[in-house]
């Protein structure tokens, strides 16, 4: 008969498979400290020693990381989803920009349709407090960026599928790093915010009502503007480019 002796399973190992679960389902972030010890054995109500164990054991698998004075970390992991050599292709071929625009229409299409149809209504209301913080946030900050980032993460953690999640995490990450774009002189026009606002509006209206198809469409009539708006920007530096080599070649003559 196919059956074995059940073993109990020890404490140090049962902590393992928890802080592993939340940093799965994204709920422990790259970066975030962990509780001081002692705290954190008092939550999991386990000793000590047996959360040392765990956090050594985490450790060893590259999920946790020690900070000397610090404390414990969940560890930066979004750095190995491209190398570094391949960060710098993305940095200087214009077509990657549009390529990482395309994948993200599609991607984040999907994220919304699923946020619509198996988000809770826990996830609904993170997504409507950080429109609301995007709305107040002022015009063309770092904050209103990190605002725009956020909102369109909690799409994607609201859609529940743990491979999209931690795959778009690390394309947010090169994004916050300017490697596709500069969100601030992308949109240093006086109609775009009002637009992009607008466009956030949308999804967010979509995803409330629960409407997986007018989500989609939303997050993908945003991104198909982001992409418009990002072209006509470039297309513009370029006329400037050449314009000014004209200017000099006037004023030289002249």
């Amino acid at each position: 008969m196919p059956f074995q002796k059940v073993h109990p399973e020890k404490l140090s190992t049962s902590v393992v498979r928890q802080i592993e679960q939340l940093i799965l389902r994204g709920i422990l972030r790259p970066g975030e400290r962990l509780p001081a010890e002692r705290e954190l054995s008092e939550r999991l109500g386990v000793s000590r020693p047996s959360l040392r164990d765990a956090v050594s054991e985490l450790q060893e698998q590259g999920l946790l990381t020690a900070k000397a004075g610090s404390g414990i970390f969940v560890a930066e992991v979004l750095g190995s989803a491209f190398s570094p050599a391949l960060t710098r292709l993305f940095r200087t071929h214009d077509e990657a920009v549009f390529d990482y625009l395309s994948f993200r229409r599609d991607m984040e299409g999907l994220a919304a349709e699923r946020a619509a149809r198996l988000g809770s209504a826990s996830d609904l209301k993170v997504i409507q407090a950080i429109f609301d913080k995007m709305v107040a946030a002022p015009a063309n900050s770092d904050e209103e960026a990190r605002l725009d980032a956020q909102f369109h993460m909690a799409i994607i953690e609201a859609g529940h599928n743990v491979v999209m999640l931690h795959m778009m995490r690390s394309m947010f990450d090169l994004l916050s790093q300017g490697v596709f774009y500069n969100r601030k002189i992308m949109f240093d026009q006086r109609t775009t915010r009002a637009a992009i606002l607008d466009q956030h509006r949308a999804i967010n209206d979509a995803l409330q009502a629960r409407d997986p198809e007018a989500a989609r469409n939303s997050v993908q009539n945003h991104l198909s503007f982001v992409q418009s708006c990002l072209a006509d920007q470039q297309a513009a530096e370029r006329n400037e480019a050449i314009a000014r080599l004209r200017l000099e070649h006037e004023t030289g003559q002249s």
